[in-house]
């Protein structure tokens, strides 16, 4: 009976997937849609998502110290997650940055292991003292001791700012604040991850991010070179949805997974059937 328990092992385990045991997520407004009753100036901010688009990696900006830094510098080896926000942001920035420590805390996976961060703001008036505070408090919630090493705020001058909005699919528009001055700026919520090589992968969409879809989306970056057996098959049975900005499961995949199980159940009941008692010597 030894067989019959591993097929139905596997069987338990393909229904237990997270996105098949879980369904679809619901329909959800395309990425950074607005609501019905949104200001006008909000059609000018949202994502156009350019998968597989190069970022300027020759573009400066300058780092937590002041330095000035190409952007090429934080892609070698790994996937890159990033964000755009802007530092002195009280409402927005702050939860899509929450959500992103969270997220990754949850992944099983660890920054300068797996993957890098780089966070760079959209406002040319931020300054490297603006990124030191928003870097300390993301590496707090992070909650790892070798984080802030691999862990890059970055402010620019505003052209590279729009080569990298430009790359990335980011809008965004300035927008007034309570004391009417043009100071804030209405953008989407979404996390993005890059290829090693500076190459757009996945967005990620909202102020919550499932840390399974964050898991997959940097093994898909990284070509499938890290992860585990179980991830390979996640990754089969899920599939990238960019309207939905999220990992939806691909029902006629799990479906083919599911009757392939069921064949070689069949077959392994079969063959038990099949077989003749041994017999016993007299």
């Amino acid at each position: 009976m030894h067989r019959l328990a591993i097929v139905a092992t596997l069987l338990a385990a393909l229904t237990s997937i997270p996105c098949f045991a879980q369904g679809a997520y619901s329909a959800d407004k395309p990425l950074g849609a607005s609501a019905q009753s949104a200001p006008a100036y909000l059609k000018n901010s949202g994502i156009d998502q350019r998968l597989n688009s190069t970022l300027p990696l020759q573009d400066h900006f300058r780092d937590e110290s002041g330095q000035d830094v190409a952007l090429g510098r934080y892609f070698s080896d790994k996937p890159v997650v990033m964000a755009l926000v802007y530092f002195k942001c009280g409402m927005l920035c702050p939860q899509v940055l929450h959500g992103m420590a969270q997220s990754l805390k949850q992944t099983g996976f660890h920054v300068g292991h797996e993957y890098e961060i780089v966070v760079a703001s959209i406002d040319p008036s931020d300054t490297p003292g603006d990124s030191v505070e928003a870097k300390q408090h993301f590496v707090s919630m992070l909650d790892s001791p070798d984080a802030a090493a691999h862990v890059h705020f970055l402010t620019g001058q505003q052209q590279a700012i729009t080569d990298l909005a430009t790359a990335t699919g980011f809008h965004y528009v300035r927008v007034p604040g309570p004391d009417g001055k043009l100071d804030q700026f209405a953008h989407s919520s979404v996390i993005m991850i890059a290829t090693p090589d500076g190459r757009m992968s996945k967005y990620l969409s909202g102020i919550e991010y499932q840390p399974r879809d964050v898991r997959l989306a940097v093994i898909q970056a990284s070509n499938h070179r890290i992860g585990s057996l179980s991830d390979m098959v996640l990754i089969y049975c899920c599939s990238y949805s960019p309207t939905q900005g999220r990992y939806t499961v691909a029902i006629l995949r799990v479906m083919g997974l599911a009757a392939m199980g069921s064949v070689f159940a069949l077959i392994g009941i079969f063959y038990l059937l099949g077989k003749k008692p041994k017999q016993v010597a007299a």
